[in-house]
């Protein structure tokens, strides 16, 4: 997928291999392959927003991924617990929001460190992911962490909007098998937005799986 930044090491194996499937089987193997998509909440938690989000995604039987704020998560750390307790994926953007790359090295590990050790004293688990803010991620830092990098491929920029179908429509203009979409749990027009997406995309056959599912599995 687009949106992940992994060193991938394929074995190749020359050689003929022959198998027998009939049609049917063929025609069945064809028919279980899923069109899957990640989407994702920056900037949480949320107050006004992210409950109601929650409760969405919970009636459409859909799991997210929320990239969380060290600064939010100490105000609303229930909300946190019912991200976690609701099986949603759970992982690190920063403290305060903040250029990464602007800061010293020892500045920006303390972002990601202590958001990250808010995560696990309410989860129990250590985030495996991290979205820098901006995108801006120093890479020295990989060898101070332990985290995969996840960025995106579909921003309908829902931040700068408050246009709920136009961030619909930004979205499924462009959004394909294995992509990773971006959006925040800070307003209304955006949590009514990400659940219309979610309608529209299950229509059509999505599957939606969290950051995790898409990379590791």
């Amino acid at each position: 997928m687009r949106g992940i930044y992994l060193m991938l090491m394929l074995t190749v194996v020359s050689g003929l291999a022959v198998s027998v499937m009939s049609r049917s089987e063929a025609v069945s193997a064809i028919q279980v392959e899923e069109k899957r998509v990640a989407i994702t909440f920056d900037d949480g938690p949320n107050p006004d927003y992210t409950g109601e989000l929650l409760e969405g995604l919970k009636e459409r039987g859909v799991l997210a991924t929320f990239f969380l704020l060290g600064v939010e998560i100490e105000k609303y750390p229930e909300l946190v617990e019912q991200m976690y307790e609701e099986g949603h994926l759970i992982g690190t953007h920063s403290y305060q929001h903040v250029n990464l790359c602007n800061l010293t090295d020892e500045k920006a590990i303390e972002q990601v460190v202590k958001t990250t050790e808010l995560i696990e004293g309410l989860t129990g688990e250590c985030p495996l992911f991290i979205r820098p803010p901006f995108g801006s991620w120093k890479k020295n830092l990989d060898y101070e962490t332990t985290m995969i990098e996840v960025l995106w491929d579909v921003d309908p920029l829902d931040w700068n909007t408050g246009n709920t179908g136009v961030v619909v429509k930004r979205v499924l203009k462009c959004v394909e098998d294995g992509d990773i979409i971006l959006l925040h749990d800070a307003s209304q027009s955006s949590v009514d937005a990400a659940l219309q997406i979610i309608d529209q995309l299950q229509k059509e056959g999505y599957v939606f799986v969290t950051v995790y599912e898409l990379v590791l599995n």
